[in-house]
């Protein structure tokens, strides 16, 4: 599958280029002021309602499995059918992921952030606060940022690069991303995790969106017979 590393070096590395790592920047700052403002915690407290869990949890599954299963499937649907389109999209989804992956998985090996889980009750002491900062001192399971919504806001925003005119794609794409992201701040992350996970994944859907976006015009055009 070699058009999915279509500008991979490059494209992971625009991410911390320029404004992008103004935004890098700005999701600190913003975790900075919701955990140290009392948000964090107020925020989880505030959304221990078991019909809100009930409905967002299943999100946690959701955004784990649909950024392996989407890419695959359609690009066996876009080679099955010969639409080169397809093929390319799938191709940009799976970059995203794999960025997001990266990424997320870097900052989480550096910040070791308690995760809410440790947490069971309301009452229990506030641990929002806590960070492991150095290398691997938490690992890269859990902690900042939110890797599930890192990447379910990649692939939602690459979409919205690449289907600029679908309504359809781009409403399911948004609520896909928001279904993931709120679901994963009332379960298993910090809302602020969730906060820096939209922006990472804001910028990974950007950079790959644009740089995708030129050839799988080029291969609509193919398929239209547009010269």
């Amino acid at each position: 599958m070699p058009a999915f590393y279509h500008n991979f070096p490059q494209n992971t590395l625009k991410c911390f280029k320029g404004y992008n790592l103004l935004w890098h920047v700005a999701a600190i700052i913003l975790t900075y002021i919701l955990v140290t403002s009392g948000f964090d915690w107020l925020y989880y407290t505030s959304t221990r309602n078991p019909l809100l869990q009930s409905f967002l949890y299943p999100a946690v599954r959701l955004g784990g499995r649909v950024p392996i299963i989407a890419p695959i499937a359609l690009f066996v649907f876009g080679k099955v059918r010969k639409n080169m389109k397809a093929v390319g999209t799938a191709n940009a989804l799976g970059q995203s992921v794999l960025i997001g992956l990266l990424i997320s998985s870097l900052y989480k090996a550096c910040t070791g952030r308690a995760h809410p889980l440790r947490s069971l009750v309301p009452d229990a002491i506030d641990i929002s606060r806590e960070f492991l900062f150095g290398f691997m001192r938490g690992g890269i399971f859990w902690g900042w940022p939110s890797s599930h919504t890192t990447i379910a806001v990649a692939m939602a925003v690459t979409l919205l690069v690449l289907y600029q005119k679908n309504e359809a794609i781009r409403y399911l794409a948004v609520l896909y991303a928001l279904y993931v992201g709120f679901g994963v701040s009332i379960s298993i992350h910090w809302f602020s995790d969730f906060a820096a996970g939209t922006v990472f994944g804001t910028v990974i859907g950007t950079v790959v969106g644009k740089s995708f976006r030129g050839s799988i015009a080029e291969e609509n055009k193919k398929e239209e017979g547009v010269p």
